[in-house]
């Protein structure tokens, strides 16, 4: 493709979004820019405070509990404050936390903080989806995740680097760094984002709520979403392998941790690169389909790190994998909020952000368990056999699904569709648009 063809491609990927997305889309990419606990928290416990390895295999550990247990609260937060206020009071909390976590000594102290900071930065992801929603029109979600999913990755990529030399000079700094960057993050949302939430459903003359209330368990007891919770918890496993049973493999083939950095880069280079463009192409394409595809090339991907042997031969098994992680964020993202009602998206954006928290805790047992007992060619067979189980869920569970342009929800108005209505004489507040 030429210049002027990627500038075009580029172009088109962008246009079109609402202001308020594109604030929520700086919003997190500053985020992500800032993130040092969770990149160095084991090297800041062992190397700066001395501590063994088992303990801050602990705290890192109660760290990813922290946002197992806020997964769910956040989503009722999400719909029962509104994004907005969830939003602002997680990045707050979590600006707070972090400060505090860099001046704690006490072992349990760390811990206990650790803890905090997990379930703070995880807090505000179910009303980041659940905003995106309500802002973006159903025929551009995918494209808005996938650009959502792009800064993620690029200020993860910039941060790693950055946060690598401010960690040269102080770790402190580094906790200092992400408080003042996550502070920032809620000073853009209270200036620049307004509140999202669809309004209410009104009450008919006996004052009953015309359509039920959500509850958790009005979303447990939903069986299709449930069931891709279920598909994403698997997938995630396959993923997360990428940084708790890749490192201990590359270390058994006799390699260092330069080489494992260098092979896994290759992830967060590909996502920058790619990204943008492969929205273009599966942004119009059959979301089963794709999420077959992702599930397959995800599990196989890892599947074929079992004839690895050598840093070239592990990039190239990340790139299968990479490819996969690129097709699954944004369609899976995009499915979750199809098959969640608008007054529930909180708690259903809740349940899935679990799923993941979930697999972060579950991933580093299962590869420890299945390397040290079997090796690890057994845990990569296991990848394959989990992205073809996948991949199979994905196929029947979609195969009933209705069609896109069948189904109307209430999408909220933007500023300037809120300015256009107004001169238009049109009603103000929310939109009925179909999806």
């Amino acid at each position: 493709m030429s210049v002027a063809g990627l500038r075009r491609a580029a172009r088109e990927t962008v246009s079109g979004l609402p202001r308020e997305f594109w604030w929520l889309w700086t919003s997190t990419l500053v985020n992500r820019l800032g993130a040092f606990v969770a990149t160095f928290m084991a090297l800041y416990l062992t190397l700066e405070r001395g501590y063994s390895a088992s303990y801050a295999g602990l705290v890192v550990a109660l760290h990813g509990l922290g946002g197992v247990v806020s997964s769910l609260g956040a989503g009722v937060m999400t719909d029962r404050l509104g994004r907005r206020p969830t939003m602002l009071i997680a990045q707050s909390s979590t600006a707070a936390s972090v400060a505090l976590l860099g001046f704690m000594v006490d072992p349990v102290a760390i811990a206990a903080v650790a803890f905090l900071v997990g379930m703070t930065s995880n807090a505000s992801r179910p009303a980041v989806q659940a905003m995106m929603a309500d802002i973006v029109r159903p025929e551009d979600r995918v494209r808005a995740f996938s650009l959502n999913y792009w800064a993620i990755n690029l200020g993860f990529a910039v941060s790693s680097a950055g946060a690598g030399f401010i960690a040269e000079y102080s770790y402190r700094a580094g906790f200092m760094a992400e408080a003042a960057m996550t502070l920032f993050c809620a000073l853009v949302v209270f200036l620049k984002v307004p509140e999202s939430q669809p309004e209410r459903t009104p009450r008919n003359a006996k004052g009953a709520a015309a359509e039920p209330e959500v509850r958790l368990s009005t979303v447990l007891r939903d069986g299709r979403f449930m069931s891709v919770v279920g598909l994403s918890f698997v997938v995630a496993l396959i993923f997360q392998q990428g940084y708790v049973g890749l490192p201990v493999a590359m270390g058994t083939d006799g390699l260092s941790s330069s080489d494992f950095g260098t092979a896994v880069a290759v992830n967060g280079v590909l996502i920058v690169a790619l990204q943008i463009p492969a929205t273009r192409f599966i942004q119009q394409r059959d979301p089963r389909r794709l999420l077959v595809v992702s599930s397959l090339l995800a599990g196989y991907g890892f599947g074929l790190t079992a004839f690895a042997g050598s840093v070239a031969v592990y990039a190239l098994t990340i790139c299968v994998w990479t490819v996969g992680e690129i097709i699954n964020a944004p369609v899976q993202s995009s499915l979750v909020v199809r098959l969640s009602p608008a007054q529930g998206r909180g708690r259903y954006q809740g349940m899935y952000t679990l799923s993941w928290s979930a697999a972060a805790l579950v991933a580093p047992l299962m590869s420890g368990l299945v390397i040290d007992h079997y090796g690890a060619t057994w845990l990569w067979g296991t990848c394959g056999v989990l992205g073809t189980v996948a991949a199979l869920g994905y196929w029947v569970l979609m195969r009933g699904l209705p069609a896109e342009e069948k189904v109307t929800e209430v999408v909220a108005v933007t500023a300037a569709e809120a300015e256009s209505d107004a001169a238009s004489g049109a009603p103000q507040g929310s939109v009925e648009r179909a999806v």
